[in-house]
């Protein structure tokens, strides 16, 4: 069974929410219906064809710490979402 095809457009929409919002692959993937590995495929596909020219002054160094923040804040962000689900169903059980 082959794999469907997407349009360079669908690609186009889909590829930008990682490369440019940081939003997480498995996230923009769940939201658009599509699997994780298809969505990374095409991220780095995107990636080896527009490398980073390095033009903006930062160096590999602060990149590299650039990208652990952003992860660092999406764990943070994920287990605050927890904290809040887990509060409303103990205040839930509580009354």
């Amino acid at each position: 069974m082959s794999a469907p095809k997407y349009s360079a457009e669908f690609k186009e929409q889909v590829v930008p929410e990682v490369v440019q919002k940081s939003r997480p692959i498995a996230e923009v993937a769940r939201s658009y219906g599509l699997v994780a590995q298809t969505v990374g495929n095409w991220v780095a596909k995107w990636r080896k064809e527009h490398p980073d020219p390095g033009t903006d002054g930062t160096t590999a160094e602060e990149h590299a710490e650039i990208r652990r923040l952003k992860a660092e804040l999406r764990e943070a962000r994920m287990e605050a979402e927890f904290l809040k689900k887990a509060a409303a169903f103990f205040a839930q059980e509580s009354g």
